[in-house]
């Protein structure tokens, strides 16, 4: 085990074209980065938060290049076209930790027996608002469950360090400052307590009746059985699919009444759950975007 808790780093988000996510992340209020292709085929425009956590909406830019990765034993890719093969074109299929140490990370992950396959090191081009451009560098260690097969867990170390100052792409119209939470559902969610005690690092756990809560350094992972998924989110899910899945972000935002007046002006269809407001990123398995007033 390392000596803290890895902190949650981004969220992958499946999207059938980065067009269409952007159009739909700018409805709901968030600022988008400009896009960036990977070298590997895949390409993503990210919404980067105060709290230095991001979303990735993953789009696919080339299938060609795609498959060439896949025989060349990269896992991200595989991955995704993996999800999007069982799943769908949108959804949420994975879950980042930062780490300082990919290597060694990938080396606890191969101890415990749920190392997805061989590290990935690349590098590419990041163009900021301004139209500077630099170059970052990722180093990525990969986990999975046998009995998860939708669901991705990776720890990101950056080699060449973002940008300091991202405050223009931080500062979004909906009023969201960070992540505080993200929802998984499993039918058995103890069953998974141990391969999220070695992905994330030693993470304080809490059992309830509605399943776990996993403390990550910055931010809470729930791993809800249906019944959780509906008190909490009031999503619906089957209950004959025993295996991971990410389901639903709930995001901080400084003002709920902001963030409902923005919803309201740009026609977005949403529900309130308690303190809550709930809204789709995409139809169909598309990530449940939840808001709420968090200091």
């Amino acid at each position: 085990m390392i000596s803290s808790p890895h902190p949650l780093d981004h969220l992958v988000l499946p999207t059938v074209n980065i067009a269409l996510a952007r159009e739909r992340l700018g409805k709901l209020g968030f600022t988008v980065a400009p896009d960036a292709r990977h070298p590997f085929g895949t390409q993503n425009a990210c919404v980067f938060l105060a709290d230095k956590t991001y979303l990735e909406p993953l789009g696919v830019a080339s299938p060609e290049q795609c498959e060439k990765s896949i025989v060349d034993g990269n896992v991200f890719v595989a991955r995704d076209q993996a999800y999007r093969f069982r799943v769908g074109e949108d959804g949420f299929s994975a879950v980042v930790f930062g780490t300082d140490d990919a290597v060694a990370d990938d080396g606890r992950f191969k101890a415990a027996a749920i190392s997805a396959g061989q590290m990935l090191d690349f590098s590419r081009p990041m163009k900021m608002p301004d139209g500077t451009e630099t170059m970052a560098g990722f180093r990525l260690a990969f986990a999975a469950d046998l009995r998860a097969p939708d669901f991705l867990a990776f720890c990101c170390q950056r080699i060449n360090a973002l940008p300091a100052d991202r405050s223009v792409l931080e500062r979004h119209e909906n009023g969201v400052t960070g992540i505080a939470r993200v929802a998984l559902s499993a039918l058995k969610p103890a069953v998974y307590r141990s391969f999220f005690e070695e992905v994330v690092g030693g993470p304080q756990i809490m059992t309830h009746s509605f399943g776990l809560t996993i403390r990550a350094a910055n931010a809470d992972l729930e791993i809800l059985t249906p019944e959780g998924m509906e008190a909490f989110y009031d999503l619906p899910v089957r209950g004959n699919d025993p295996g991971l899945r990410a389901r639903a972000i709930l995001f901080k935002t400084r003002d709920l009444s902001v963030t409902s007046s923005h919803f309201t002006a740009n026609g977005v269809t949403y529900t309130r759950k308690n303190n809550r407001i709930l809204a789709r990123l995409a139809p169909g398995e598309g990530a449940l975007f939840a808001f709420e007033e968090i200091a």
